[in-house]
């Protein structure tokens, strides 16, 4: 997501407070480590974290409960009237950026239309504004869409049923013609690829959703070392300038458009492709009835 107003340590330490959370579970949940985080809540307005981190702290504050959002505005009002701090009432009257797919449920984040830079050369290209998942379609959400239809359910689900272990994990063993069925379920499209690459760079073309630092640490790829899929939350640190995750490595997602008759369009690498394959602006492709374990995909809506 696109941050309107920056984050400072007041911020930080009131949402925190909001969410009840450890500083040492609300700093694995943002991504940095527990001096980092008291280093912010203790300096206050003097500090300003990392875009990547204002990303991760926009959808921390954005997916917490009803009670949660009001402890946070509370405290921030309560400051604003204090000091007449302008900058907190700006963030109190903010656009909301963030909604709720009405058949899937999934959480999507607005990208603004406009022009992003695009490719390996970084060629301008437009996009018009639209919606995204900000996490990939996981097991949970496709086994709800198998109830749903009665489609085939992935080979990986022990008798066709899910394994616990997996709901938050991406969905795999899907053809592009599975992820299709699904987008066609849930009233919502496959992206194109400038639609996806535009929400992993944003419009300024970062090198990696986290900015131009070439850091294996922040996604699942082959020199992570995992050897699996993960949690589709997991990289708070990874994520995108509009907050959506695991747009390097996790899974490869199926993307609309054809290379050729035939063959769709794969972004992100996955968890069995080495690092050098992530970057957001490369190419892959696929023959739609492609299969495997490292390939999923995510959903895109119409703009508001």
């Amino acid at each position: 997501m696109t941050v309107v107003v920056r984050w400072t340590g007041f911020e930080v330490l009131a949402l925190r407070k909001a969410l009840r959370k450890t500083g040492r579970d609300f700093a694995a949940e943002v991504g940095v480590s527990h001096r980092m985080l008291t280093k912010w809540e203790t300096r206050g307005e003097q500090i300003t974290p990392r875009a990547g981190n204002q990303a991760a702290l926009d959808t921390l504050l954005a997916t917490a409960g009803l009670e949660a959002q009001e402890r946070f505005a509370a405290a921030v009002t309560e400051r604003a009237a204090a000091v007449q701090d302008a900058r907190a009432e700006e963030l109190l009257r903010r656009e909301p950026r963030y909604t709720r797919s009405p058949v899937d449920g999934k959480l999507m984040v607005t990208v603004d239309e406009g022009i992003y830079l695009s490719g390996p050369k970084n060629t301008p290209a437009w996009t018009e504004a639209y919606l995204i998942d900000v996490y990939p379609v996981t097991n949970a959400d496709y086994a709800r869409f198998v109830r749903a239809t009665g489609h085939r359910a992935p080979q990986h689900w022990p008798d066709g049923r899910c394994p616990d272990s997996l709901f938050d994990h991406p969905v795999v063993w899907v053809t592009w013609n599975d992820a299709a069925a699904y987008a066609k379920w849930a009233r919502k499209s496959l992206p194109t690829s400038r639609q996806w690459e535009k929400a992993a760079r944003g419009s300024k073309g970062r090198t990696y959703p986290w900015g131009d630092e070439p850091t294996a640490a922040k996604c699942n790829v082959l020199d992570s070392g995992m050897g699996r899929t993960t949690p589709v939350f997991r990289y708070q640190s990874g994520v995108s300038p509009y907050g959506v995750f695991d747009l390097c490595g996790n899974t490869w997602e199926w993307c609309a458009g054809e290379t050729q008759p035939g063959r769709h369009e794969l972004k992100g690498s996955a968890f069995t492709s080495p690092f050098t394959r992530a970057a957001p602006s490369l190419v892959n492709d696929a023959d739609a009835t492609m299969f495997d374990n490292d390939t999923g995909f995510r959903c895109v809506g119409a703009g508001p």
